[in-house]
């Protein structure tokens, strides 16, 4: 039975976690002491060093001899168990994508683990519930993030190949990534360049865009973050208009290997052009437009370019409703998330929507725009699995040597296998050089947690609806399932109670940043962040008295 004095233990453990969240909130909010800017520095220290020294702490000075591998299967089962039922719904309902799975597997299997589920579970369960928690962590930042980011990566490598090579993706048989290139999430420019082989297959290059042109364009820079703009210069192109629509939220088509002459070809109907030169033209970047007299006679030809370039600015809106990357692409209302579910994700627009839909120019690496054409898009087959996993696993290793609490982690666990086995005690200078960093890591994870709530113009950013919904999965899906996998592997009493609070805690911060960076419904996401850390000291409070009944 669960007494006043276990509720105040409780309260004690967590209650400081929301002081933190409060002042920095009100930090912003209410006395404006912090500017964005100031704001996003606090938040970059969080990430590079308060957090992954917070992981390391934990995860070192944990015993991972006395493992409880029944806890540890219970945790596994109940992710397998969603993973098969989304691979399910993908399969049997036209309402499924990729992203929604991505996203439901988020809300249902992530919770915020180490901020809040390790304090909260020591005041609800004791120490020991603490190390079940630095399990869990240990199998998040090892294994769950890293299948979060194969999934993103997959879906973004999907993008790039349905972008850049519509009907010919089936013949592509390697694929070749620049060092530079980090990431396939749309952030920076991509273009590709095919070369065939002597057996009629595609050996594919990707690389950054080339940003500078001088035979087509001048960039204009405006300061660290500002992205590419193309103005209007005479060219050897005949009436060429050159645009740049710029968006902060549409994944960002990448150029491709057509050069000037294959638009010269299209737009004169000849071979050869007066200059010849490599530029990357974007695959989805352009129409021809033929105006003809009234007797069919050919009056001039304007060729069209537009290029779109994304800012990854975390509070623009700005973007022209073109090129779509899922529901929630820029220029989307916020009534649009109310359809949730109704389309899979497409990159043209919804069928039977009036609005420019992208279509195949002949075999030129182009494609036309066509404002007023409504098609559906067809699926594209894709490169053989071994080629497209030897390219996810690519950008995954590159985003993962980038990630400090990949270190943290994998240092800690190293640490804690060799001091628990041969009984090494890690040096005093060293410990409190961590020390002095890791102690504060909690307090500074739930300021920033605070700093972000207060920069986000709403609290609910994906509409009642969507928020009631993702709410539902995030604090009834997620226990219930989990309930049901203890049970499967013989989960009982307290560890059973401790395995459902765990599952009820606030949606995960690694999973938003991810949704965020990759564009895959970010809004849901941020909601089930703010929204979750409110509501879910009473949510957890409703679980922990119930199990003691």
């Amino acid at each position: 039975m669960i007494t006043i004095t276990d509720l105040y233990h409780v309260l004690t453990a967590v209650v400081p976690l929301y002081v933190a969240m409060i002042l920095a909130y009100g930090s912003v909010k209410w006395w404006k002491i912090f500017t964005p800017d100031q704001c996003s520095g606090i938040n970059r220290f969080v990430a590079l060093f308060a957090v992954p020294l917070l992981s390391f702490h934990f995860i070192s000075t944990n015993n991972p001899y006395a493992m409880n591998y029944r806890f540890i299967a219970a945790d596994t089962l109940q992710k397998l168990i969603v993973l098969a039922v989304l691979s399910l719904w993908s399969r049997i309902s036209a309402r499924a994508s990729l992203d929604w799975s991505i996203t439901l597997f988020s809300l249902s299997t992530l919770p915020n683990t180490l901020v809040m589920g390790i304090p909260l579970l020591k005041g609800m369960y004791g120490a020991d519930s603490g190390s079940l928690m630095v399990q869990i962590v240990v199998l998040q930042c090892i294994i769950w993030y890293t299948l979060m980011l194969f999934l993103f990566e997959y879906r973004a490598a999907r993008t790039l190949i349905s972008e850049q090579f519509p009907d010919t993706a089936g013949s592509i048989i390697s694929f070749r990534v620049d060092t530079d290139v980090i990431s396939l999430d749309g952030k920076e420019p991509l273009e590709t360049q095919a070369e065939v082989g002597d057996d009629g297959k595609l050996h594919v290059t990707v690389r950054k865009s080339t940003s500078s042109r001088s035979d087509i364009f001048s960039r204009r820079s405006h300061g660290p973050n500002s992205t590419l703009s193309l103005t209007p210069r005479p060219s050897n192109l005949t009436n060429a208009e050159i645009y740049s629509l710029q968006s902060s939220r549409n994944p960002t088509p990448r150029g491709s290997s057509s050069n000037h002459a294959d638009f010269y070809s299209m737009v004169n109907g000849k071979n050869t052009s007066p200059r010849h030169s490599n530029f990357g033209l974007d695959e989805e970047s352009g129409y021809a437009n033929q105006k003809k007299k009234a007797n069919g006679a050919e009056v001039g030809k304007d060729l069209h370019m537009f290029v779109w370039s994304s800012s990854a600015s975390p509070v623009s809106e700005g973007g022209i409703h073109v090129f779509r990357g899922g529901e929630y692409a820029a220029g989307a209302h916020p009534k649009d998330y109310d359809d949730f579910g109704r389309d899979g994700y497409s990159l043209g627009n919804k069928p039977g929507a009036e609005g420019p839909v992208l279509s195949k120019l002949g075999s030129s690496s182009t494609a036309e725009l066509n404002p007023k054409a409504s098609i559906e898009a067809k699926a594209t087959a894709m490169p053989p699995t071994s080629v497209m996993t030897r390219l996810i696993l690519i950008m995954v290793w590159r985003k993962l040597i980038r990630n400090p609490n990949t270190y943290s982690s994998l240092i800690g666990l190293t640490w804690s296998l060799l001091s628990f086995k041969w009984n090494v005690e890690m040096p005093a200078i060293v410990a409190k050089s961590i020390a002095i960093l890791s102690d504060a890591g909690l307090g500074m994870a739930m300021f920033s947690l605070g700093l972000f709530m207060a920069l986000q113009p709403r609290i609910i950013a994906c509409g009642k609806s969507v928020a009631a919904l993702s709410m539902a999965v995030r604090f009834l899906t997620g226990p219930a399932v989990m309930a049901a996998a203890s049970i499967a592997v013989g989960l009982r009493g307290l560890l059973l109670h401790i395995a459902i609070v765990q599952a009820s805690l606030p949606q995960g911060i690694v999973p938003f940043v991810f949704a965020k960076e990759y564009n895959v419904h970010p809004d849901i996401l941020s909601t089930g962040v703010i929204f979750g850390m409110l509501i879910a000291l009473p949510i957890t409070l409703v679980y922990y008295i119930l199990l003691g009944l």
